[in-house]
């Protein structure tokens, strides 16, 4: 599952450095403040769904595309690019890929492989869950029109900009996606988006749009640690994840007290 979906579930995380590795690197660079965080714009006509997203969505797009594949058997092409902070040779090998994983020279120490495979709907969707606790998978493929996902192979930097200046409709352009107008992908698009949400939304709907936003109240940090860059890690935040919901113009709003 997506990260802010489990968060939204157990907002407040136990030891969230050593259990929740999953949801907690993608608190990592936050000091105190407000930071806006991932947003996804959904749009629907009768026949397609177009999903739009932020960094930090591509994962939940490519699965929710992958899952809308009907032949699990049928193989088709791959091509982007995995950027992991761990030495992860291990797991490539279990998951049956043969990607080349090379260390970075720069001073971000991390780990980029060059994708262009072929694979099926399980594989893909099992990759993408397997990916998540300590990677970046930003992959494109097109079966057809209406199944097809367009992912950027760069991530962008940290906005500096305040959360009120910040132009979503150019942020949600790092990963688009479309699948079919089915009653099961639109079922699955609402439950893994926003599932907190569903129960307000109206019968008929064109555009919606989630934004995620962060306010950091508190930094607990861990004793015992001198590495500047292992105290950021390991530091646990606390403060409000505060959702936003833009249904054709309507507002809707709710927050959660986060550990993370």
């Amino acid at each position: 599952m997506h990260f802010i979906y489990e968060l939204i579930q157990s907002p407040q995380l136990k030891d969230p450095a050593n259990k929740h590795k999953k949801i907690h690197r993608h608190f990592y660079r936050y000091s105190k403040g407000d930071f806006t965080g991932p947003v996804m714009k959904i749009s629907q006509t009768k026949a397609k769904i177009t999903l739009k997203g932020t960094h930090e969505y591509e994962d939940l797009i490519l699965e929710l595309v992958s899952m809308s594949i009907s032949d699990p058997n049928e193989e088709f092409e791959i091509n982007g690019r995995l950027i992991t902070g761990s030495e992860i040779s291990g797991l490539l090998t279990e998951l049956g890929f043969n990607w080349d994983l090379k260390k970075s020279t720069g001073q971000t120490k991390n780990y980029k492989a060059e994708i262009i495979d072929n694979i099926t709907k399980d594989k893909l969707v099992k990759s993408v869950e397997a990916f998540r606790e300590h990677s970046y998978l930003l992959l494109s493929f097109i079966l057809n029109p209406s199944c097809k996902v367009t992912t950027k192979k760069k991530v962008p930097q940290p906005s500096k900009k305040k959360v009120e200046d910040e132009d979503i409709n150019k942020r949600v352009q790092f990963c688009v996606g479309y699948l079919n107008n089915t009653d099961e992908n639109l079922k699955n698009t609402i439950n893994f988006i926003i599932p907190d949400f569903k129960s307000e939304l109206p019968k008929n709907w064109k555009t919606l749009t989630v934004v995620n936003n962060y306010k950091i109240t508190e930094i607990e940090i861990p004793k015992n640690i001198k590495d500047s860059r292992l105290l950021r890690i390991m530091a646990v935040r606390k403060g409000k994840l505060i959702r936003s919901l833009d249904i054709d113009g309507e507002i809707l709003e709710k927050q959660y007290s986060i550990v993370v």
